[in-house]
């Protein structure tokens, strides 16, 4: 991939997908925190989610080749599932959904240091550089709006989001720099799979409470959509546009996390986000194209970074 290039038009969609695939977790989330434990959460999201991918992952021999690079595959799991997913959990029995959102926008900031430590300059280039630079403006307008939430805001809970935003921010190197030749079905696969049996006894012995419709429609629909498809698209955008550039979507799942909370959780809506969203997709677009106005070549002329799964 040119480092220097936009994204394609694959990649603007795979980017649309994934702000909405993992802007409605938080919604989701804070729906099944209410009768489910986080690391219950965690564990009936993560198997679910590898019992449907599964039988694919193994018809196409795709969990055959993730299993010769466990370690790394394990390693991928711990950093952008086991952690993230018991830490949003717990952090959402306080944070407002939207709240929590807008800190884990911090991703792409993150990524741009992992990256500049790792030797890459190019996140150093002027329009970029000023794209997170704005993008990290808006999200700071936005949580700063006056009135957007109401009451204090546990620093405990802000801070296990923003250890989330780097952990996330690292998945991506593991998966670009360590997995590109295993096919994504089955490193997706083994690690949901890996993290659900390491979290399945922590959730039996910490779920007290007999769970709500509501939370098991929110569990199901998180190990569904939010985990089993969320993750075909990410990894296929890692592959598209690049480990750096592939968590910028992360700029726009706030809108989405606010505006769902406003409207299913009655969370507070303010003049804060009509200010911070411009700001939050100008700083967007710059990042992750330069100021490109013209798409970059087919995925196809670039070298792979993730090998693509195997047709089901």
């Amino acid at each position: 991939m040119n480092a220097q290039a936009g994204f394609s038009r694959r990649g603007w969609l795979l980017f649309g997908a994934m702000a909405l695939l993992w802007g409605v977790p938080y919604l989701l989330i804070s729906v099944a925190v209410e009768s489910f434990s986080p690391p219950a959460i965690v564990a009936g999201r993560t198997l679910i989610a590898a019992l449907l991918l599964l039988p694919f992952a193994i018809r196409g021999g795709a969990l055959k080749a993730a299993l010769a690079y466990w370690p790394w595959v394990l390693a991928f799991g711990l950093v952008e599932m086991a952690g993230p997913f018991v830490l949003l959990g717990h952090a959402e029995m306080t944070l407002p959904s939207g709240m929590t959102g807008l800190l884990v926008a911090t991703v792409p900031l993150f990524a741009a240091l992992i990256a500049l430590g790792g030797g890459d300059r190019g996140v150093l280039r002027p329009a970029r550089g000023i794209g997170l630079l704005v993008g990290f403006l808006g999200v700071a307008v936005v949580v700063a709006g006056p009135g957007l939430f109401g009451g204090e805001v546990s620093l405990l809970a802000a801070g296990e989001v923003l250890l989330v935003a780097v952990l996330y921010a690292t998945a991506p190197f593991i998966v670009a720099r360590k997995l590109a030749d295993v096919p994504s079905l089955g490193t997706i696969t083994l690690s949901l799979l890996m993290v659900g049996v390491l979290y399945l006894p922590i959730g039996l012995l910490t779920q007290h409470e007999m769970p709500t419709l509501p939370s098991v429609a929110a569990l199901l629909a998180l190990a569904v959509i939010c985990t089993a498809v969320a993750f075909l698209a990410f990894f296929a955008l890692i592959r598209e546009v690049g480990p750096v550039r592939a968590p910028l979507f992360t700029y726009v799942n706030p809108v989405v996390a606010i505006v769902l909370g406003a409207i299913v959780l009655a969370e507070p809506l303010t003049p804060g986000l009509l200010i911070g969203f411009p700001l939050i997709i100008a700083g967007c677009w710059f990042a992750a194209t330069g100021g490109r106005l013209r798409p970059r070549p087919p995925a196809s002329t670039a070298p792979d970074l993730v090998a693509a799964p195997p047709a089901p």
